[in-house]
């Protein structure tokens, strides 16, 4: 795979996807370093496994041993600008330039690519899938898209098994470049309408990335999503879902306080007593999705049980990060409306005597306009909702898009905006907080630990 590159550089080096291939071309030997826009969490994981990586977008940040085109692979995501300095340098001084989703392709060309796609659930169910296969005889590597809690890494890398799990991003139509042996499809909801304009468009997205599977592989799509994909010979399609039927679904679901048990139904045999490792409602559906890949792929009825049962679930995905009788806190990456639906909903279904107080924070200017009336209506589920700052990523601001956009259209009375900057004094004087939920794909991640602290500390002034 492009053997004559020696160092790969990565702009972008930040986001959770190119992490992960970072970190596997450091495994493997080769020089890495990388640009990122801000200092997260991640980036000063990267640093301390030994990884360059700069803050500043001027050329002369880009260590001199990477400025050798001969030698230097450079690694591309979508979020980094067409006018950004480093990659003008790089496109001016003949670079070879991947996409990172190319370089994904290329490792599942090599390996047996098993591939989650889904508007919502596909991080989930992508960790879940690695780990049964993991904790199995049959082992896999993983290309997370987000931090496992049982590994503390979105990088899983195997010597021995031909297997990779690897998560499709449908963003920019990036999951196109996929070559999968077996893939399985959470959801279909539209979504970046910024790049796919009509919900068509991104329906036909989904139809192309199932059309992809290898001759002799497997389909797996859950059952009611409406698409008509034209397979490769010799694909199997299956269904699944919750608890509606399918080729696989769960049956006899028992949701008791912390507890979750189903029957696991394949299309020969049932294994019973499936214990949940992370007692939500909505993992469930994305279990078994998980469990019908691993089970396809081998994975042993008794290996299947065990997985499921140690899997401790996925950072900032529905963490219970405090629980106590006064105060309950609960971090999640929500972002699109039927993902925060989902949350609200499990929440509810746990906890049905509590107040929750939402915090969200929107993702992208584009998204907050295409889906207004959609964010207002699940959010008004809530009993109360501080809403804070939209999240720009790659994008600008549009004429119009506030938080305001949300908060005008809403049917609850207990409503308002909030900057980041003022969230946690909000928190403090605040003594009628029940259960506290976040929400979000964006920044507020920084402010997770700070709100974690400002609870413990009114859980430990009330039991005093």
């Amino acid at each position: 795979m492009y053997h004559q590159f020696t160092k790969y550089y990565f702009l972008g080096i930040g986001g959770i996807g190119m992490s992960a291939i970072a970190r596997y071309y450091k495994m493997l030997g080769y020089e890495v370093a990388g640009y990122d826009r801000m200092q997260t969490r991640l980036t000063n994981t990267l640093m301390s496994e030994g990884i360059a990586v700069s803050f500043e977008e001027h050329v002369a940040n880009i260590p001199v041993e990477f400025l050798d085109a001969a030698k230097t692979l450079v690694v591309l995501t979508p979020a980094v600008p067409n006018d950004h300095p480093q990659l003008l340098y790089f496109r001016q001084h003949d670079f070879r330039i991947m996409k990172r989703a190319e370089l994904l392709g290329e490792i599942t060309r090599m390996k047996k690519g098993i591939c989650i796609a889904g508007t919502h659930g596909k991080t989930t169910t992508s960790t879940i899938t690695a780990h049964l296969y993991r904790q199995s005889h049959v082992d896999c590597s993983a290309f997370l898209g987000g931090i496992s809690n049982n590994y503390q890494t979105n990088l899983l890398v195997s010597k021995e098994s031909n297997f990779v799990v690897i998560e499709a991003d449908e963003y920019d139509r990036s999951f196109h470049t996929l070559h999968p042996y077996m893939a399985v499809i959470t959801s279909a909801d539209p979504d970046h309408l910024d790049i796919y304009k009509t919900p068509d468009a991104f329906k036909e997205s989904f139809e192309k990335f199932a059309s992809l599977v290898a001759t002799g592989g497997a389909l797996i799509i859950k059952k009611g999503i409406d698409l008509q994909p034209k397979l490769q010979q010799g694909v199997k399609l299956y269904t699944y879902s919750m608890d509606e039927g399918g080729d696989f679904y769960a049956e006899r679901i028992r949701i008791k306080p912390h507890e979750i048990y189903f029957d696991f139904h394949t299309p020969t045999e049932i294994i019973a007593d499936v214990r949940l490792g992370v007692p939500v409602k909505i993992n469930i559906e994305n279990s078994v999705a998980a469990m019908a890949l691993a089970w396809l792929g081998g994975v042993k009825a008794e290996e299947l049980r065990a997985g499921l049962a140690s899997f401790s679930g996925v950072y900032r995905r529905f963490n219970i990060l405090c629980q106590s009788d006064t105060i309950v806190y609960i971090d999640d990456y929500a972002h699109h409306p039927n993902e925060l639906a989902a949350s609200i909903a499990s929440i509810r279904k746990m906890y049905p005597d509590k107040k929750i107080t939402g915090i969200f924070q929107p993702h992208l200017y584009t998204r907050t306009r295409d889906f207004a009336d959609e964010f207002a209506r699940v959010l008004s589920a809530l009993d109360e909702l501080i809403l804070t700052d939209i999240y720009p990523a790659r994008e600008l601001p549009i004429d119009g898009v506030d938080p305001d956009l949300i908060l005008n259209k809403m049917t609850l009375d207990k409503k308002q905006y909030c900057p980041k900057s003022g969230l946690i004094s909000l928190l403090e004087q605040r003594d009628d907080l029940e259960l506290i939920v976040s929400l979000g794909a964006g920044d507020i991640e920084a402010l997770v630990p700070a709100i974690k602290d400002t609870l413990k500390s009114k859980i430990k002034a009330k039991e005093n």
